[in-house]
């Protein structure tokens, strides 16, 4: 254990997460939108924002390049602070589940371990795992940042699904394939899924 962890003393608070979600009239959870690159996770995680927000829901994203303005702007692209990054990602997002939000995360997080990890921190039903699948053909076509084409040119280094693995989710909650389906349609099925299992009202 750290020795400044074993220091602490973890101070429960009066107000707790159950009391928010009645007053918010909703629960709250984590949607981790997973995929590769250009797969479509930010746009859908915008578009499922706008649309819990039209509802009135507390939301907020979390965002794979946001983050890394600010939180994790000291981070690189190693193995190691790609765990990091989603590390403290992870921490973030258990934060803001506790206060009620119902928070949407976009992340490659390309490895099994590490998603089951961030889903460990979480209660049940409190994880909603959605594999943004889209295919590699599909992914490159659309290239909005140009990282595959630096990627096959050898210019960007461990690249996920060109020169580095990606773990397809076995049991995701969800599996969005947005080579087939509109926005609208994907933002349906995670609003969908939402209502069915009572974390929102539906309308």
């Amino acid at each position: 254990m750290n020795a400044v962890v074993g220091n602490l003393t973890w101070h429960p608070h009066q107000v707790t997460k159950k009391d928010r979600w009645l007053r918010n009239s909703h629960k709250s959870g984590l949607v981790w939108l997973t995929g590769l690159s250009a797969s479509g996770k930010s746009t859908l995680a915008g578009a499922l924002e706008q649309a819990l927000f039209a509802r009135q829901i507390n939301t907020f994203v979390l965002d794979g390049d946001n983050v890394r303005h600010g939180l994790n702007r000291d981070l690189g692209f190693s193995p190691e602070d790609r765990r990091e990054n989603l590390r403290r990602v992870g921490e973030v997002a258990r934060l803001l589940v506790d206060a009620g939000i119902l928070t949407i995360a976009a992340f490659i997080s390309p490895y099994l371990e590490e998603r089951a990890r961030i889903r460990a921190l979480f209660g049940e039903g409190e994880f909603v795992e959605t594999y943004v699948q889209c295919s590699i053909e599909v992914c490159e076509e659309r290239d909005p940042k140009g990282l595959y084409k630096k990627a096959r040119r050898g210019e960007v280094q461990q690249f996920t699904g060109v020169s580095a693995p990606y773990e397809e989710p076995v049991a995701a909650e969800l599996v969005i394939s947005t080579d087939e389906l509109s926005i609208e349609q994907s933002v349906g099925l995670i609003v969908g899924y939402l209502e069915k299992h009572r974390i929102i009202v539906g309308d």
